[in-house]
């Protein structure tokens, strides 16, 4: 059975059509699945009776089933050290064949980033990433990609306010492709997700509110370059090859020349950047050579830097940095002229935070 969500225009024109029924049909069907959500075709009210039947005998449209929704800063989940609400909200997505995912809604106000998964598992194995672990399960469609923008969505549109009132104005207002998986592995899916995020006929989610983040996977970078336009973020959090290699393997088939020079190639609209990712592991990158090296290897780069203190998680064999060694770290690039901010960690009393992402009963065994 055919899923609608998932689809472009001219390929639900085509079912419509085939359907017996008149072209036009295919537009009322793009509002119903992505601006309004809907996945029963009885709540479609301006479509015949005899169209929805035969839709429903012959097509479907999918919805992500939520497990668990879990919120920061709640009693329950509070550790000795963290103290502060954040108000991150992790949901915990059940797929068709049984396999999970998850995503996270991040607050900013009154906006909220989403991030979403990419694959179920992660093939790539960093050491310090909690997915990682998991090892490699399998990519997700772009209808299970956008099921999670439309799931998230609707919790943020059914929220209430403490007075019983409609928490109006509240909605996701950035996506980030930062959940689960490498979304330049899972390239067709992800950027067929992308597209219908971002149009008008879609989501209506601007492209500019839009980052996907990568390992670094050369080739892939300059395709979704040529392709598409979008802000790009890299994993780098080494500025040698030594060190990444050591916490990211990826760098052995990758070295860090192949990388830095696709994103010397990588075309920027004006004003654009790209946001290097750095996660500062106590110990492994985050001395005063390290961050003088970093600045080395991105000169000439457009990019901003994101620091990320590492968010621990159980077994890991890696610890968080003192605070005064992040400070330390990001002022000395920003003395080398490189913008560099410390991202808050948010939602680390759910595992929510970067790199914290993993359904529990597919961690591998001895890790």
């Amino acid at each position: 059975m055919k899923d609608l969500l998932g689809l472009y225009p001219q390929e639900i024109t085509e079912i419509v059509t085939s359907l017996g029924d008149k072209p036009f049909r295919a537009r009322q069907l793009l509002k119903w699945i992505y601006l309004k959500g809907v996945s029963d075709f009885d709540e479609m009210t301006d479509l015949s009776i005899d169209f929805r039947e035969r839709l429903s005998a012959s097509t479907k449209i999918s919805k992500l089933v939520c497990e668990k929704i879990t919120t920061s800063g709640r009693e329950e989940n509070l550790h000795n050290d963290e103290k502060e609400s954040d108000e991150t909200t992790k949901l915990l997505f059940r797929l068709d064949d049984g396999e999970r995912i998850e995503s996270v809604i991040i607050p900013d106000g009154k906006k909220r980033t989403l991030c979403i998964s990419s694959q179920v598992g992660c093939a790539l194995g960093c050491t310090f990433c909690m997915t990682g672990k998991m090892g490699f399960v399998r990519d997700l469609t772009a209808a299970e990609i956008v099921g999670q923008v439309i799931a998230a969505g609707k919790y943020l549109s059914e929220i209430k306010g403490e007075d019983g009132s409609d928490d109006e104005g509240i909605k996701i207002s950035n996506i980030v492709f930062m959940g689960m998986g490498e979304p330049l592995l899972n390239y067709d899916e992800v950027v067929r997700a992308y597209d219908i995020i971002s149009s008008g006929w879609g989501l209506e989610i601007s492209w500019r509110k839009i980052t996907i983040s990568t390992a670094g996977i050369p080739d892939a970078i300059l395709r979704l370059g040529r392709d598409r336009n979008i802000n790009l973020a890299v994993s780098l959090n080494a500025p040698d090859d030594e060190t990444r290699s050591s916490i990211m393997p990826i760098n052995k088939k990758y070295p860090l020349r192949e990388l830095i020079e696709a994103l010397k190639k990588y075309p920027l609209k004006r004003r654009s950047r790209i946001t290097i990712e750095y996660v500062l592991i106590n110990g492994i990158n985050d001395s005063q050579d390290h961050a003088h090296e970093l600045s080395r290897i991105v000169s000439g780069l457009k990019i901003k830097v994101n620091l990320i203190p590492f968010n621990p998680y159980p077994g890991s064999e890696y610890e968080r940095p003192n605070p005064d060694i992040v400070s330390r770290f990001q002022a000395i690039l920003i003395k080398l002229n490189i913008n560099a901010i410390v991202r808050k960690s948010k939602g680390r009393d759910i595992s929510a935070a970067c790199g914290q992402l993993a359904t529990e009963k597919k961690i591998r065994k001895g890790h």
